[in-house]
């Protein structure tokens, strides 16, 4: 079977086409090295997938002709331990990591700085 096929019937990427691109890209390993997207597939394999900043390893226990189910796809392949332990701390850090101001990327507009200013100037007595 084709590695990029498995990659779309694991649910890895949403098309064969973006498997494909990803395996030619470099961001699919295949036992550990680089190779094409038409390369012969079979259990026991391990096969290095990144999507984005995701990584996982996995090891290949069967193959499908078709794209089924998540439920199903699961049963395809068994992910590592590490593999798993380090998504899940990727996770964590992205859960409690980031900032709410990280996402602002331009100067406040008046409407923000009427807010600021009503939390930061201390309330008049009356």
């Amino acid at each position: 079977m084709r590695l990029d096929k498995w990659l779309w019937a694991a649910r890895f990427f949403k098309t064969r086409s973006l498997a494909q691109q990803a395996v030619a890209a470099g961001r699919v390993q295949l036992n550990g090295d680089r190779t094409k997207p038409a390369h012969e597939i079979k259990p026991a394999d391990r096969v290095v997938v990144r999507v984005g900043d995701w990584q996982w390893e996995v090891q290949v226990k069967a193959l499908s002709e078709r794209r089924g189910p998540a439920e199903e796809a699961r049963k395809l392949y068994h992910e590592t331990e590490a593999s798993r332990a380090e998504r899940e701390r990727r996770a964590d850090l992205r859960r409690w990591g980031t900032e709410p101001a990280a996402t602002l990327k331009a100067r406040p507009t008046k409407r923000d700085r009427r807010r600021i200013s009503e939390f930061t100037t201390p309330p008049e007595e009356n």
